[in-house]
């Protein structure tokens, strides 16, 4: 099996596609708000042939457990509320200063492969990061990106040191996804302290203000929405869905 590395990235849908619909969710989204749209909307594009859509939310605080979630992995279940979200994965937290892209995008019309979506998911956030000259980088062995961190002390293998910056989780109904990705703009970088993040231990987490860059959730959205562009195609944005506060 090739490496996510060596697969072809390219999700762009079949000609004829309509634009992804693009919708940014002002304020703070509640977490079972979220999950109710996601599932409707997901029914919708394949029961009705619905337009696909990336739905761009932040949460108040709280985390969540995909289905490989190991209970030792809640390190502080009282601290925030905690949502069995249904996507792949283990625990991870969402909060305000992180920004949510929910992506509903139907497989049938682009391809039909559940690795090489991953793949085409880490290269989007890749991408992304590149706009702010931050390179964001994939390893084999956990889904995600990271940045490597030369300013920290080295691994006690000797390897150099690295954070987490994105985190990753989809689910899959009858070839449409839902849930998605999560890239951190100025989150609590502590309010992960009450997990482990991913179920991964050795490393830490950061975030674009903690590498050093002013950037602001709305030139996180724009270098969002190009580098969207460039892996899954054309996006056209659309008026907000009505607030759901938490």
């Amino acid at each position: 099996m090739p490496e996510r590395s060596h697969i072809a990235l390219s999700f762009l849908p079949m000609p004829g596609s309509v634009p992804v619909e693009w919708r940014i969710e002002p304020g703070l989204t509640g977490y079972d708000n979220a999950l109710a749209f996601m599932e409707a909307r997901a029914d919708a594009i394949r029961r009705d042939g619905a337009p696909e859509l990336v739905w761009l939310v932040e949460h108040p605080p709280l985390y969540t457990a995909g289905t490989s979630a190991k209970q030792e992995d809640l390190v502080e279940p009282d601290r925030f509320p905690v949502f069995a979200a249904g996507r792949g994965g283990e625990y991870t937290y969402h909060g305000p200063g992180q920004r949510v892209a929910y992506v509903m995008l139907d497989l049938k019309r682009r391809r039909e492969d559940v690795r090489a979506f991953v793949a085409a998911l880490e290269e989007w956030i890749i991408g992304t990061l590149g706009h702010f000259n931050v390179k964001g980088e994939r390893r084999e062995d956990r889904v995600g990106v990271w940045v490597v961190r030369p300013d920290r002390p080295p691994m006690p293998d000797g390897s150099p040191a690295e954070d987490k910056i994105a985190a990753i989780g989809i689910r899959l109904r009858r070839w449409v996804s839902f849930h998605g990705i999560s890239i951190n703009v100025e989150p609590n970088l502590g309010h992960f302290s009450g997990i482990v993040p991913c179920g991964v231990s050795d490393h830490g987490v950061t975030s674009l203000v903690d590498l050093g860059l002013p950037v602001t959730m709305a030139d996180l959205d724009v270098a969002l929405k190009a580098a969207f562009g460039e892996v899954f195609g054309a996006v056209e944005e659309v008026r907000q869905i009505a607030r759901k506060a938490s």
